[in-house]
């Protein structure tokens, strides 16, 4: 073993990277337009939440329970490869999502991209963004916005894969009778979101 190779062997290597070094790949890749998806994890009174946007729009707000590396591996497999840990681009969302869950906003005003949805899936989505703060609809009544009365299995589907629940208020959508229906994130976070706004199932 020559010098340079006990050098080489007494050295240790952080474990992980350094934080300015991460940041400055971050600023260089943003820099250089080679950020396709953005994401943070953001605290919320549900457990961490994951964001993630696109230069559209917020594309993504999943639950704890998703599993955030399958989330990120759906996002680089459905949206682009080129997803990146960017907390900056989702300041916007982090602080909108606070307001309303502190009671302070009742509309979010994030740009959205719903590409991750289509045909009859995105039109039940657009129905159920136009819910109001405190308001609830049944799947059926969505399911007739959306332009097919009789296809409410297909509506509360396309409420359980909605991929950007809260900002879209999939919460607000109750079974005929007032159950409450299935919810993506769990029902206690459903009853959590529903209380918020003065409801109680």
């Amino acid at each position: 073993m020559d010098d340079l190779e006990r050098d080489l062997k007494a050295q240790t290597l952080p474990s992980e990277p350094p934080q300015e070094t991460l940041a400055g790949v971050t600023e260089r890749a943003e820099r250089e337009g080679l950020v396709d998806v953005a994401y943070a994890t953001v605290d919320s009174p549900m457990g961490e939440l994951l964001l993630a946007a696109t230069p559209t729009g917020l594309a993504r707000v999943a639950y704890p329970v998703n599993g955030h590396d399958a989330v990120l591996a759906d996002l680089a497999r459905r949206l682009s490869p080129r997803v990146l840990e960017a907390p900056a681009r989702l300041e916007q969302a982090r602080r909108e999502l606070d307001e309303y869950f502190e009671g302070r906003r009742q509309e979010f005003e994030l740009p959205l991209d719903l590409s991750l949805t289509r045909g009859f899936s995105r039109r039940v989505l657009d129905a159920t963004a136009a819910i109001g703060f405190g308001e609830q609809l049944t799947y059926r009544d969505v399911a007739r916005v959306a332009g097919s009365e009789r296809a409410v299995r297909a509506a509360g589907n396309a409420l359980g894969a909605n991929p950007v629940p809260v900002v879209v208020p999939c919460h607000r959508v109750l079974r005929s009778g007032g159950g409450l229906g299935g919810y993506t994130g769990g029902l206690e976070n459903k009853r959590f979101l529903l209380g918020l706004e003065g409801l109680t199932i």
